[in-house]
């Protein structure tokens, strides 16, 4: 039985991965490995499960049906096994797709002490901003801004209140005014964000007499990285926009200075957020209370949330 499933996890893996080694890689073994597991699963059922090329591999119509029937067993499968085994400490590997932004949970501190809380857990953060469905991409849970959480989730608050803030340092705006105005932005060299290369820059959001718009700068620097974005500002190259948590060690210092903030009202902050089950895995529910214990005090977090912990 157990062999069999090592071979089951084996597919599951190169059927997501599409390659040998990225599977290898997710799996902790080595290439060499996943190509004798796979071909012994082949052998054993009799089919061809995988098209092989020296790149990628691709499924058979018998794989695409195997996976389509194992994909969801398997996983409660697994699932079962680890509560069986309540006793031991809480182990295995945790995937985590948390966005860019997360200042809190991508800082350091709270990855390094679950790390040394849970020594059985390995914990596999994927940085991304992309809002697809955690489950179709593998992953045991999400952590992102709870505007954007399906409403589904279960979902635990990690900060309080948000806000995004507009920056440029003091040698920029004594040189090239300071804007009172969103509308001002258009005649400053603003330094934009944008998701992916095919997309248009993120429009900036803005609020006046509780009315929602949004505007195009037309940034003379866009990225998709954060980390540039707060660099070129501080180089005095012109003003940006991002989360408060994230500029907030400059703004104390004086390194940068907010403008506009009268235009920027708080919403919703950070949660950390999975899909609804009767039997959470282990390792989700150590990452659950470690991240409630970094959350702010009561009274302090937002008034409505995807939906409360069950």
């Amino acid at each position: 039985m157990k062999d069999e499933l090592h071979l089951l996890h084996c597919f599951l893996a190169v059927a997501k991965a599409q390659n040998f080694r990225a599977a290898a890689d997710q799996l902790g073994v080595t290439r060499s490995a996943v190509s004798q597991a796979m071909r012994k699963l082949e052998d054993q059922l009799g089919i061809a499960l995988v098209h092989r090329t020296t790149r990628h591999v691709r499924l058979t119509e018998a794989g695409q049906t195997l996976h389509q029937q194992i994909s969801g067993p398997l996983a409660a499968v697994q699932v079962a096994l680890e509560e069986v085994s309540e006793e031991g400490p809480a182990r295995g590997l945790l995937r985590v797709a948390v966005t860019s932004i997360a200042e809190r949970f991508l800082s350091g501190p709270l990855i390094s002490a679950f790390a040394a809380a849970h020594p059985h857990i390995t914990l596999d953060v994927t940085v991304t901003d992309d809002e697809s469905d955690i489950i179709a991409g593998g992953f045991d849970a999400g952590l992102r801004l709870g505007e954007v959480i399906e409403q589904d989730m279960i979902a635990i608050p990690l900060t309080g209140p948000q806000r995004q803030v507009v920056v440029a340092t003091p040698a920029y705006l004594s040189a090239h005014g300071t804007p009172q105005h969103p509308h001002d932005l258009l005649g400053h060299r603003c330094i934009g964000w944008r998701a992916e290369l095919e997309l248009a820059p993120y429009r900036w959001e803005f609020q006046e007499d509780g009315r929602d718009f949004s505007l195009a700068v037309a940034p003379r620097v866009t990225t998709n990285d954060m980390l540039l974005m707060v660099r070129t500002a501080l180089a005095d190259g012109g003003i940006t926009i991002g989360m408060e948590e994230t500029f907030a060690p400059y703004l104390e210092r004086g390194e940068l200075v907010s403008v506009l903030d009268s235009y920027l009202p708080y919403f919703p902050g950070f949660y950390l957020y999975y899909p609804s089950r009767r039997n959470q895995p282990r390792k989700l529910r150590a990452l659950v209370e470690h991240v409630k214990g970094w959350a702010p005090v009561a009274g302090s977090s937002p008034a409505t949330k995807p939906t409360s912990e069950k």
